[in-house]
């Protein structure tokens, strides 16, 4: 058990090290902030991470729309997906103090 916990560490400490790195090499990034002017707009951009976290993951892009209509048409695949999104628009809604002044 304890070399499992080690090694989901591991595997955490090198994704959060590398991925913030790949990010500062590319100047014009896809993400330049997640600073947004109206919760409309955090939406739209957790969709966005969303989508992108999707396109990373499978790279192979005939593979990804041969997949599509599987998800597309599961009413568990699509809760999931609603999840994801929810969870990426807490962290744009949180770094932009929620919109308040």
């Amino acid at each position: 058990m304890t070399r499992q916990v080690l090694t989901a560490f591991a595997v955490c400490a090198l994704v959060f090290t590398t991925v913030p790195a790949k990010a500062q090499e590319n100047e014009s990034s896809w993400l330049p902030s997640l600073l947004t002017d109206t919760p409309e707009q955090g939406f739209d951009l957790a969709v966005l991470m969303a989508r992108r976290a999707v396109k990373t993951t499978q790279t192979d892009v005939d593979t990804l729309h041969k997949l599509r209509p599987a998800y597309a048409n599961d009413p568990d695949s699509l809760i999931h997906v609603s999840g994801v999104i929810a969870a990426y628009f807490a962290t744009v809604a949180e770094a932009n103090g929620y919109w308040r002044d």
